[in-house]
């Protein structure tokens, strides 16, 4: 049972008992608690849900549309600014972001030894080649051309050359225009698979159990301000 029932039952409790009792007192400071609490209470569920002829409520679901324009908002401003783009792009320590040495491991470069194959045997060479078994004389080469290759251009995409050339091109205007374009075109894509349920279940769950306080309080001054009324008439 949640903090919001639990207040609402204390005061029906109470002003049930000032009832049984006839003693005003008591009932008036439950009747007080149980306005304020129920109050609170109504306040927090027309958040969350439509209620028949009460302007405003279901407010979250209503307003779905605006919720995902203002968590997009939030991230681009907030996260994803040009600024952040570029300090996460640059500096002294680019290099070791960038480690291109897996990816180049697992390229496959056996259609460059067959380009070169082909370049080979069209040229004058080819002829010649052909009296020593054509193309198939050069099949023994692949395998150390294929290493050879990937060591060179691990090689060189290490060098602080190649990061010198890569980080002057990051910092194109345009280059980092684009990348903050497609950072904002994934976003749109997630907050996409997004439902007005799913949104409000997703707040509600964040922010109902502190909301619940406000019942408790509600209860508490309703009741505070029952007895003073109490005693002042008395």
């Amino acid at each position: 049972m949640n903090k919001s029932n639990v207040t609402n039952l204390v005061a029906l409790a109470v002003l049930l008992i000032g009832w049984g009792m006839d003693n005003t007192l008591v009932m008036m400071v439950g009747l007080f608690a149980l306005s304020g609490a129920l109050t609170n209470w109504l306040a927090i569920h027309m958040l969350f849900e439509k209620v028949p002829s009460l302007v405003g409520s279901g407010v979250i679901p209503a307003q779905f549309e605006s919720f995902k324009t203002a968590i997009k908002q939030m991230m681009m401003e907030q996260f994803f600014t040009q600024e952040n783009i570029d300090r996460f792009v640059s500096g002294s320590d680019m290099k070791s972001k960038l480690h291109l040495t897996p990816v180049i491991e697992k390229v496959d470069l056996s259609p460059s030894f067959e380009k070169l194959v082909e370049v080979i045997m069209n040229s004058s060479f080819g002829s010649m080649l052909g009296m020593f078994g054509g193309a198939e004389a050069l099949t023994p080469l692949k395998e150390p051309f294929v290493e050879s290759m990937k060591t060179s251009i691990i090689e060189l995409t290490e060098s602080e050359h190649f990061h010198e050339i890569l980080q002057s091109e990051i910092d194109q205007p345009e280059v980092m225009a684009d990348i903050r374009a497609k950072v904002a075109e994934i976003i749109d894509a997630r907050l996409e698979e997004l439902t007005p349920q799913l949104v409000k279940e997703m707040v509600q769950e964040m922010i109902k159990a502190h909301l619940g306080w406000l019942v408790v309080w509600g209860g508490v001054f309703g009741g505070l301000i029952g007895l003073l009324s109490s005693l002042v008439v008395l």
